[in-house]
C-alpha cells in the first residue's frame, strides 16, 4: 500500500465477493504472481465514490521484457498441442468464468463504475467469444487446392504467428480481452496482456481463472504498469509477432508508427462517431427507444455509441421531444445500485463532456435538459440533450464519449448521407426507416464498417467487428478473428 492508498477508505462493496482470491494485487507471468522489485504501484479506485479497491504493481520495462521471455519460451509447446488440447483448456476457462460470473461483474463494477446488470451482460459477452475461438480452435484446416502445376500437390497451412500483445481499454475490461485472447490462443499463440491501469482487476481475474483452467505457464500472461513502460517494450521487440489494441485513434496512430520497424501483425479498434439516421416512415417510437440504447450504454462510453443524431425534418421535433422525456427518466447512480446512468470513468471525460455541452450551446445549440455536473460525485454527468446542434460544433466532429446526445435535422437523403460520412471515423452507423430500397441504398452507401438497421445490438461472437478509416484495422470476432495471430503458409510439393 503506498501513500495514496493509506489515506483512502477500502470499498466495503468487496466484502461482498464470494470468491476473495479473485481480487489479485500482483502482475500474472510464467504462472507465477509478482510484485514490482522497485515496489511501485498504481492505487484503484471506485469512480463512483473514490473508494480504494486495491493496487497492482507498476512493473518497468525490464520486467516488461521478461513477460516476453516468457511467453517466447511458451510458445512451441503450446502451438504444437493438438488444436483439440487447447479447445479444451478454453473450454475449462469458459466454464470457471461463467461460475464466478457474479464476483467479476461486482469487481468490474467497482472499478468501472458501470451499472451491475451491464456488468454481468458484458461477462455473457465475453464468454461468447471463448466458446467460439474454443470451437475454431479445431477448424484450423490445411485447405488443399487444385494444382496450376504437373506433378505437384499443393496444401495451403494456417500456423500460429507467435507471441501476441493484447493492449485493452477500461470501459470493456472483460470482454475485450476475451476477444482477443481466445482467438490467439486458440490458434496457438501465447499471450500477454496489458490492461488499463483504471481496471486492471478484472484481467488479474481472468489471469487467476485461467491458471485455474490449467493454461501452461507462460502462455496466459497479465502484465500492469504504466502504459508507456510496458507496452513500448513490445512494440520495438522482434519476438512480438502481433499486437492488437482496442483505444483511442490518437494511441493507434502512436502504436503504428512503434510497430513499423518489426512489420508486427497489428489489429486496431480505435474510436467511433457514430451517426444515427431516422427517416420520417420510421418506427418512431422504437426508433426513440433504440436511440437510447445507442447513446446512453456504459454511460455513452462506448466506441459504439451514437454521437450524431440525424432525424429528418417531418418528424425531427416530435423525436426531439419523445426522446428527451426518456432521457429524464434515466436513473443515475452507483453501479452496484443497478442504475442505467454510472459514473464516468474519471476527471477527463467529465471536462469533455462540458466542453462539447458548452461549445455547441455557444454555437446555437438548445440544451433540452441535462448538461450539467451532479451532486451524486464529481465523476457523475447528466443525461444530456442538445438540439438543434451546427455542423461547426466540436460535437459533431469528435467523439464525445459520454451521455451526451447531440440532435440535429436533414431533409434529403443525399444531404444526410454526405453528412454522416463527413469523418475520418468509419466504425458504426444506426439507421431506423422502412423503405427496403432506401435501406439497401445506405447501408451500401455508408463509410462504416458495421451498420445496425432499426436496431441498436448488433455485435457478437460470430460476426467481424471493426471499422474503416481512421476506427482501425483488421476485425474482431468471427472467423477472421484468427486472421491477426495468424501465418498462410503455402507448401508445393513435387511428386517424384
Amino acid at each position: 500500500m503506498n501513500e495514496l492508498s493509506q489515506n483512502l477508505s477500502r470499498s466495503k462493496e468487496l466484502d461482498q465477493l464470494k470468491d476473495p482470491k479473485l481480487l489479485r494485487e500482483f502482475s500474472y507471468s510464467a504462472g507465477k504472481w509478482q510484485s514490482a522489485r522497485s515496489g511501485n504501484v498504481i492505487d484503484v479506485t471506485d469512480p463512483a465514490n473514490g473508494d480504494w479497491i486495491g493496487s497492482v504493481p507498476a512493473l518497468n520495462a525490464a520486467e516488461s521484457v521478461q513477460a516476453i521471455d516468457c511467453a517466447q519460451q511458451a510458445f512451441k509447446g503450446w502451438a504444437a498441442r493438438l488444436p483439440q488440447e487447447r479447445a479444451e483448456i478454453l473450454r475449462r476457462w469458459h466454464q470457471l468464468i461463467e461460475d464466478h460470473k457474479e464476483d467479476l461483474a461486482l469487481i468490474m463494477t467497482l472499478e468501472q463504475g458501470k451499472p451491475i446488470s451491464e456488468s454481468r451482460g458484458e461477462i455473457d459477452y465475453g464468454l461468447s467469444f471463448i466458446e467460439f475461438f474454443a470451437e475454431e480452435a479445431k477448424r484450423t484446416d490445411i485447405l488443399g487446392i487444385t494444382s496450376h502445376l504437373h506433378n505437384a500437390e499443393v496444401e495451403v497451412w494456417l500456423e500460429p504467428v507467435g507471441v501476441a500483445a493484447l493492449v485493452t481499454p477500461w470501459n470493456f475490461p472483460n470482454a475485450m480481452i476475451t476477444r482477443k485472447a481466445a482467438a490467439a490462443l486458440a490458434v496457438g499463440c501465447p499471450v500477454i496482456i496489458h490492461p488499463s491501469k483504471e481496471t486492471p482487476f478484472s484481467a488479474l481475474a481472468l489471469a487467476e481463472l485461467a491458471e485455474r483452467a490449467g493454461f501452461p505457464e507462460g502462455v496466459f500472461n497479465v502484465i500492469t504498469g504504466e502504459p508507456a513502460e510496458i507496452v513500448g517494450e513490445w512494440t520495438k521487440d522482434t519476438r512480438v509477432r502481433a499486437l492488437s489494441f482496442t483505444g483511442s485513434t490518437e494511441i493507434g496512430r502512436l502504436l503504428y508508427q512503434q510497430c513499423a520497424p518489426t512489420i508486427k501483425r497489428l489489429s486496431l479498434e480505435l474510436g467511433g462517431h457514430a451517426p444515427f439516421i431516422v427517416f420520417e416512415d420510421c418506427d418512431l417510437d422504437k426508433a426513440v427507444e433504440e436511440g437510447i440504447k445507442a447513446k446512453f450504454a456504459t454511460s455513452g462510453q462506448d466506441c459504439l455509441g451514437a454521437n450524431r443524431f440525424y432525424i429528418q425534418a417531418g418528424v425531427y421535433d416530435e423525436f426531439c421531444e419523445k426522446f428527451t422525456q426518456k432521457v429524464k427518466t434515466l436513473s443515475v447512480g452507483q453501479g452496484v445500485d443497478d442504475p442505467e446512468i454510472g459514473p464516468l470513468m474519471n476527471s477527463q471525460a467529465v471536462d469533455k463532456q462540458l466542453d462539447h455541452v458548452h461549445d455547441a450551446v455557444n454555437a446555437g445549440a438548445t440544451l433540452l435538459c441535462g448538461g450539467h455536473q451532479m451532486a451524486l460525485g464529481p465523476l457523475f454527468f447528466e443525461p444530456t440533450v442538445l438540439a438543434d446542434v451546427p455542423f461547426n460544433a466540436k460535437i459533431m466532429h469528435e467523439e464525445t464519449f459520454g451521455p451526451v446526445a447531440a440532435i440535429a435535422s436533414f431533409s434529403t437523403e443525399e444531404e444526410v448521407i454526405n453528412l454522416a460520412n463527413d469523418t475520418e471515423y468509419g466504425l458504426m452507423a444506426y439507421l431506423h426507416t422502412k423503405d427496403p430500397s432506401r435501406i439497401y441504398r445506405l447501408s451500401r452507401q455508408l463509410e462504416f464498417g458495421m451498420v445496425g438497421v432499426n436496431r441498436t445490438k448488433v455485435t457478437g461472437a460470430p460476426i467481424p467487428f471493426g471499422g474503416m478509416k481512421q476506427s482501425g484495422l483488421g476485425r474482431e470476432g468471427s472467423r477472421h478473428g484468427i486472421e491477426a495471430f495468424s501465418n498462410i503458409k503455402y507448401v508445393c510439393r513435387d511428386w517424384a
